[in-house]
Order: C-alpha cells, then sequence, then structure tokens
C-alpha cells in the first residue's frame, strides 16, 4: 500500500455525467505495488518505484474530433449518453472522473540495440484502470498530455499528425486480427506544440492533440530491465510477481516454474504478434525493448508504415535509415533479440540460464511453424507441404522483390486469378502476368528476364493449386480472409493528416470507418485500396517519418 503518497487531484465529474454505465475503477497497479516517493512533476530518475503520480497538463481548448465506438463499448462508455464537450474535457486531461488516480509508469529499455538507462512514460499519463461489466480491466492512458518526471529534455505533448496515425493505426490493426493496444480518442487540444519533424533544425509550430489509449496493460519489457540493470531484485519480484497475478494468472502462483512458463508465454505471443505484422506488410519501425508490449500486443505507434514496393530493407524511420535495424524483414529477428534482454532481466529470479534459454527457443519454434502456415493461407493452400511450399514460398519471395511490386494489391489480384490447368496451359506469359500489371509501380521497368521468372511463378503456383482440387471461389474467399483489400497506407493517413491540419475531419472518420472491414469488397471506396500515387514517393509523412510527434 502507498497511502502515504498523497494523491492528485483535479475537479472530478461522476461517471453518469460522462455516459459510463457498470464500471468503476480499481487502479490495482498503484495500490499493489510501490510508487515514487516524490510527488514533484520534474525531470528526474526515479529510484525503488514503478511510477510516479502525476496530473495531465491542462488545455485551452479541447475538441474531440474522433473516437471508436467498439473501444467506448469495450470499457463500458454510452456514447448517446455522454456529453462530448465533457468527454473532451476529460480525454484531454483537464477533468477527471470520479476514481482516477493519475500516474506515468517507469522503465528502461534498449534502443536501437543500446541500453538506454531509464526512460519511462515521457508522454503518456494513466488515468487510472476501469472495471466493465464483464468484469474485464481496461487501463485509460492519456499520450500526449503534459511533462511526467520522465519526460527528459522533451515536453511530453504530441502533435496532430502522430495522434491521427496513432488512432488511426491501432484500430485497423485490431480490425486486421493484430493484437493491438487500442484507440478510445482523439482529441484537439487548442494548443500550439513546436517540433522539429525530422531533426534538421526546421522547427515549427503544429496543431497539438491527445489520444486516449487503452489496453489491458501497458506494461513493457522495459518495466523489468530497469530493476535488473539496477541491481533492485526486490522491486523486480514485485513487479514480476505483479504482472504473474494480474495478466497471467492461468500459469499459477508465482514461483521460478512459474517465471519461466511466464517467459515462454510471452516468447509465444510476441512471436504470433510479428507474424500478423509480416501477413499484412508493416513495419513498426521503432522496435526498441520500451516498445515491446509484455502482452504480445502491437504498441507505440511512432514512424510506422505498410510495404509498398515489397522490400525486407524498407523502413520508414528516417532515424533508422543508415543501419535499418528495425527493417520489415529483420522485425523476427529482432523481436528475438529483444526477448533475450527480457530473459537476461528475469536473470536474478531464475538464477540459472538454461530454463531461460529453453522458453527462449518456443519464440523460433512458434515463428517458424507459424510462418509456414500464414503463408500456406495467403496462398490459399489447404496446407503446407514443404517438399513443395519450401522452393514455391521461395521464389515467389523473389519474385516480389524483382520489381516495385505492392504487396497488398498482389495477394488479391493472385486470388481472382483462375487455376485450371488446361486454360492455363495455353495462356503466353504476357497473357499470365496481364491481370498483375496494376501491381507494379512502374510496369514499364519490367525486365523480359523478369517477366519470365514472374510468369513462370505463376505457373508453378497454379500447378500447385491443382493438387488441392479446390475450387477457385472457395480459394478466393479464404485467400481474401488473411489478405487485407484495405490497410492503413502511409499517403492516406497523411491525406487525412493534411485535411486535419486545416480544420477538415472528415478524412479520419472515413478512413476509421472503412478500416474497419480491411478485407471486404466495399463498393464506392475502392481509391482507397489504390497504390500509393508517384507524388507521394518522396514526400515527408508518406515515405519518410521520424520518431518526432
Amino acid at each position: 500500500m502507498n497511502s502515504q503518497v498523497p494523491p492528485h487531484t483535479l475537479d472530478s465529474i461522476n461517471f453518469d455525467e460522462l455516459g459510463f454505465d457498470g464500471v468503476r475503477f480499481d487502479n490495482r497497479f498503484l495500490r499493489e505495488l510501490p510508487a515514487d516517493q516524490e510527488t514533484g512533476n520534474f525531470r528526474r530518475q526515479v529510484e525503488g518505484a514503478c511510477y510516479s503520480k502525476v496530473l495531465p497538463t491542462p488545455v485551452s481548448n479541447p475538441q474531440l474530433i474522433a473516437y471508436s465506438k467498439e473501444v467506448a463499448e469495450l470499457i463500458g462508455l454510452d456514447m448517446t449518453k455522454c456529453d462530448q464537450e465533457k468527454f473532451a474535457q476529460v480525454f484531454s486531461g483537464n477533468q477527471l472522473i470520479e476514481g482516477m488516480d493519475p500516474y506515468s509508469m517507469c522503465y528502461g529499455g534498449h534502443q536501437f540495440g543500446n541500453w538506454a538507462g531509464q526512460l519511462g512514460d515521457g508522454r503518456a499519463i494513466n488515468l487510472g484502470e476501469v472495471i466493465n461489466e464483464k468484469n474485464e480491466h481496461w487501463c485509460l492512458q492519456l499520450k500526449g498530455a503534459g511533462p511526467t518526471p520522465y519526460s527528459r529534455s522533451a515536453d511530453g505533448l504530441a502533435v496532430l499528425r502522430s495522434s491521427v496515425r496513432e488512432f488511426l493505426c491501432s484500430e485497423a490493426m485490431y480490425h486486421l486480427g493484430i493484437p493491438t493496444t487500442r484507440a478510445l480518442s482523439l482529441v484537439l487540444t487548442g494548443e500550439e506544440v513546436l517540433r522539429d519533424m525530422f531533426y534538421d533544425g526546421n522547427a515549427k509550430h503544429e496543431p497539438g492533440a491527445i489520444v486516449c489509449r487503452v489496453s489491458r496493460s501497458f506494461t513493457r519489457f522495459g518495466s523489468f530491465q530497469i530493476f535488473a540493470a539496477r541491481n533492485d531484485e526486490e522491486n523486480l519480484k514485485k513487479m514480476v510477481d505483479y504482472t504473474i497475478n494480474t495478466d497471467f494468472s492461468h500459469l499459477g502462483k508465482p514461483s521460478v516454474d512459474v517465471y519461466v512458463n511466464w517467459l515462454e508465454e510471452v516468447c509465444r505471443t510476441t512471436a504470433e504478434m510479428v507474424l500478423h505484422w509480416m501477413r499484412v506488410g508493416f513495419v513498426h519501425g521503432v522496435m526498441n525493448t520500451d516498445n515491446m508490449s509484455i502482452l504480445g500486443e502491437t504498441i507505440d505507434y511512432g514512424p510506422y508504415g505498410w510495404l509498398e514496393g515489397y522490400d525486407h530493407h524498407w523502413t520508414p524511420n528516417t532515424t533508422d535509415a543508415s543501419g535499418r535495424r528495425y527493417s520489415f524483414g529483420n522485425q523476427p529477428k529482432i523481436a528475438l533479440w529483444n526477448l533475450a534482454q527480457f530473459a537476461n532481466a528475469l536473470m536474478p529470479l531464475v538464477k540459472e540460464t538454461k530454463p531461460l534459454e529453453k522458453a527462449l527457443e518456443s519464440y523460433s519454434r512458434t515463428f517458424e511453424k507459424g510462418w509456414q502456415k500464414m503463408l500456406s493461407q495467403k496462398l490459399g493452400l489447404d496446407q503446407f507441404q514443404p517438399e513443395t511450399d519450401d522452393d514455391l514460398t521461395g521464389e515467389l519471395l523473389e519474385v516480389l522483390h524483382l520489381t516495385e511490386t505492392d504487396m497488398t494489391l498482389f495477394y488479391r489480384t493472385l486470388a481472382e486469378i483462375k487455376t485450371d490447368l488446361e486454360s492455363a496451359i495455353d495462356l503466353s506469359d504476357e497473357e499470365i502476368l496481364k491481370p498483375f500489371m496494376h501491381v507494379y509501380y512502374q510496369p514499364e521497368k519490367i525486365t523480359p528476364d523478369d517477366h519470365t521468372k514472374i510468369s513462370g511463378w505463376i505457373r508453378k503456383y497454379i500447378n500447385r493449386i491443382a493438387t488441392d482440387k479446390k475450387p477457385d471461389e472457395i480459394r478466393r474467399e479464404q485467400m481474401n480472409l488473411v489478405n487485407p483489400k484495405y490497410v492503413l497506407r502511409n499517403y492516406l493517413a497523411q491525406q487525412a493528416i493534411d485535411k486535419a491540419e486545416a480544420g477538415d475531419f472528415s478524412m479520419i472518420t472515413e478512413l476509421l470507418d472503412v478500416l474497419r472491414n480491411p478485407c471486404d469488397e466495399q463498393p464506392g471506396k475502392e481509391k482507397f485500396a489504390e497504390k500509393r500515387p508517384e507524388w507521394a514517393r518522396n514526400k515527408a509523412g508518406c515515405s519518410m517519418l521520424s520518431c518526432s510527434s
């Protein structure tokens, strides 16, 4: 218990005024873990604590510009009964609901492979944990609500462009079936925030905004690393035991064996998350260990992006442009590297390396098996047959690299082709390739050799499909369940941002609606499935992003 730490207070409103129904707060993180004894909000090293109490910074003119109805329902919020002005006040941090007790979390992490020491919630403030009618715990967190003890040299604020991207991507990922934190709301603050987008000396003022993020837990690998790095075994154990008891209670009471089993489960869920990223062509952009959720959820949407031209070496993060540590193709091995750092943090409790090493092996097993299953599903195969499909999928990845190929469009087009062997035999290479020409960014640059290789692979694919004896309409339906037609393409997000900065928020709402059904045909919405236009090839926000927000 931390009753000696005085609670922060703001003028509060009750649940009924905001539209909450059958919901209560249960801030167990604060109740069960050690608090920072210093209550002042100034930058510092926080020792022996899992969090610091901190109030959001008041803003001048909060305005709700978008919200997710699904997340509102998840936490028991009826938006039809909600006073939107009061909603904006609460989810900008200007007011609290009874039971909210804001705090920011302490954690460390490896950034770009180097230990960075204490990091923490530099621009995130947890409002509290709600329990909905289903008895589910959900943590509400404001991103961009002002400085905290962990802000270092930053101001703790966020701008509209990064907030739009986080809001839309959180929900887009959920509807793609990818484990992720969620986003309840996007609020414009009425403030101007100074940002140097590419750290090149060209700072400018941008509209400020705040996203309310929602998850069962915002605990990261770095939440444990910080205590291990400081040789604080007492608080490491408190943090580990709390996490197991609250989010992994099915593993049993905390013990050495349970710690190892817990690591194994985190390895599995992390592998499953990264497999989903690879399935849809998502690139996180900044896979530091402080950006890795203990729940295997995608967290911290900064300089992310979706593959347009298929390229294993592509990263949207300009900070990573030289090393490409967090490029698309590196994501699987970086996840394992991060898990190894998490395992190292558990060493003071487990005492032996072999059990931890064995647990880490579950990542590779899960990923390899899942990779085969994922590719089979993307190709509409009944199951992966190594004797034929190792070559088929290996050649496919080479074919996608031959010329600038839009991955999303390629798989949707592949689902549409006819795979009747007798018909395909009579087709020329040109006829085989004709349905695919729209998936290439520069079709005029396809060489004769590339042409032969691509059409040759398509013939092999048709032959392979024939062995399953599956009707095309069934194959197409199955493929389209895992190969989305609509993803949050970088240029679409930037268009929504450009309009929002001019005061038009309609495209945010329209994109959110389209991305709710990413695998469906949506008549009249086809423009959102088109490949990147040429004007966006080198435009800031479309192809180049940074950690600036």
